[in-house]
């Protein structure tokens, strides 16, 4: 059985240990390594790593491995020796990347530069996740990994260049884009509008923008399946898109929000985006098209509803 890591994965002096610990019965336990492990994703992530013990796990934060650093990243990749990484870590600030195009960047493109490298030369297996907002939202269709990309942002072109360095430089690598994401962990649209919810009597949310919501367990357990299949000898490198099935507005969205909460006492408006402007233009379509994931990994995906759910029960039963 492997063995699952808190965060901060191998501390100094438990270097010798962990390493002996890769071989037990006379078998190689593989290490999966994931990066960001305090976000969303990797908070997921770790539930991931409950249901499968049978691999080593390593998460780490820039608390423990800053992703910025190559020298550091090229060393710890290749003392750990992870065959798969899943790199969870992101400039996720819509807004503040505008006037931090430098800090987007770096994390966005340069780290994942660093990790491509890393895993290349360690022979591992690298997924990554990239955003919808490659695109610039003008469609009327589901986008599709073929579509041509056209980021109308800085943080949607930072994104899109560490697309473009991940296969340049790691071919044995996957890139599965989302949108809307959420989960029970740190600041996300589901967790402010239920706040908002409780504490206002109203509230207005646009309702010309349109995605299909994404539970981030659902996509940390999507992520899994790849590795299991790549485990299986059904490795498919490329780029691929992924978000719970079904579409609606963030107006939608939010009344299925306060509906499972039972909130009543907050009238939700819709508005035009035009009435609630913000520093940085938001896609007005994000539906991403899924047919190749579903296709080429046989995963079956969840309605943004049922998972809604799931995610708001684990929310609203967590001890106050």
């Amino acid at each position: 059985m492997g063995i699952t890591f808190p965060l901060g994965g191998v501390l100094p002096d438990q270097h010798k240990q962990h390493q002996a610990a890769t071989f037990e019965y006379g078998l190689y336990i593989k290490t999966i390594l994931v990066t960001g492990a305090n976000g969303q994703l990797g908070q997921e992530m770790r539930k991931q790593a409950v249901l499968h013990p049978d691999f080593r796990w390593l998460f780490t934060d820039i608390g423990e491995l800053d992703l910025s650093d190559a020298e550091a990243v090229m060393d710890f990749c290749r003392t750990e020796r992870p065959a798969y990484i899943i790199n969870c870590a992101a400039y996720t600030a819509v807004d503040k990347a505008e006037e931090d195009a430098a800090g987007a960047f770096l994390v966005n493109r340069d780290a994942v530069a660093h990790l491509a490298k890393a895993a290349t030369q360690t022979d591992a297996i690298l997924l990554h996740v990239s955003t919808d907002y490659v695109f610039d939202g003008t469609s009327t269709q589901p986008y599709k990994e073929s579509d041509p990309v056209c980021p109308a942002t800085v943080y949607g072109k930072s994104k899109l260049a560490g697309e473009e360095t991940l296969q340049r430089l790691c071919p044995r690598s996957v890139i599965v884009r989302t949108a809307w994401l959420y989960s029970a962990f740190g600041t996300n649209f589901v967790k402010t509008m239920l706040r908002l919810g409780r504490e206002r009597d109203s509230l207005n949310v646009v309702n010309d923008q349109i995605g299909s919501p994404t539970f981030a367990g659902d996509l940390a357990a999507a992520l899994m399946h790849i590795l299991l299949k790549s485990e299986a000898g059904q490795f498919t490198p490329g780029v691929y898109h992924y978000s719970n099935e079904g579409v609606c507005s963030w107006y939608d969205f939010t009344l299925k929000i306060h509906a499972l909460a039972g909130i009543t006492t907050c009238a939700v408006t819709p508005v035009s985006s035009d009435q609630y402007p913000s520093r940085t233009p938001r896609p007005a379509y994000s539906v991403l098209d899924k047919t190749k994931i579903k296709t080429d990994y046989a995963l079956s995906i969840p309605t943004w509803e049922t998972s809604l759910a799931v995610c708001l029960n684990d929310l609203l039963n967590q001890p106050a």
